[in-house]
């Protein structure tokens, strides 16, 4: 168990069962009254932010979480499967678990990793640079820079960013999936 003094950003704890992690905290003393620690906590599952006020004192239960590389294997249809890459289990993650924004970067055979409590996977992060071939995209017009000089790609997760007009389709390009942005071509 820890108390208020011990906490700090990223750290994770249970509160009724559920996981939320720290993104932000204050110890607050107030004119009159006791000392309080104003926080702000992230839902490890469901990514829901809540705004909660502690005495200073209060006891928590602190939560160890692990890191573990898992690679993406297939889906099919409703659960999206990974194999753990030290114990070659088959894990089974829901799409929600995943998260949508990180599903349209999903590649087979993608190194991922994987937030491990107990024996269960409760989330996967994604690299933040993948690289995807372009299936789709318009051919470039020399002079068409109106619109500052690209134009939409479709990729080979279904992802569609906005790539130079020079890239045609079948190409490798480098990708940064936090904001849907062309970074490279892929070497």
């Amino acid at each position: 168990m820890a108390t208020t003094a011990d906490f700090r950003n990223g750290m994770t704890i249970s509160m009724d069962g559920v996981l939320w992690s720290i993104m932000w905290f204050q110890h607050h003393k107030p004119g009159k009254g006791n000392t309080v620690v104003r926080s702000k906590l992230r839902n490890v599952l469901t990514g829901a932010v809540l705004e909660k006020t502690f005495r200073a004192g209060d006891r928590i239960e602190e939560v160890r979480l692990e890191h573990r590389p898992i690679q993406y294997s297939y889906n099919d249809g409703e659960f999206y499967y990974f194999m753990d890459q030290q114990t070659f289990d088959q894990i089974p993650l829901a799409a929600a678990v995943i998260g949508e924004d990180q599903l349209k970067y999903l590649k087979e055979g993608m190194e991922c990793d994987g937030l491990v409590h107990g024996e269960r996977v409760i989330a996967v992060e994604l690299p933040f640079f993948v690289t995807l071939q372009v299936t789709q995209t318009d051919p470039g017009v020399r002079g068409d820079t109106a619109t500052g000089g690209t134009k939409p790609a479709t990729l080979e997760t279904g992802a569609v960013v906005q790539v130079p007009l020079f890239l045609n389709e079948g190409e490798m390009i480098r990708v940064d999936r936090r904001e849907d942005k062309y970074i490279e071509r892929a070497k």
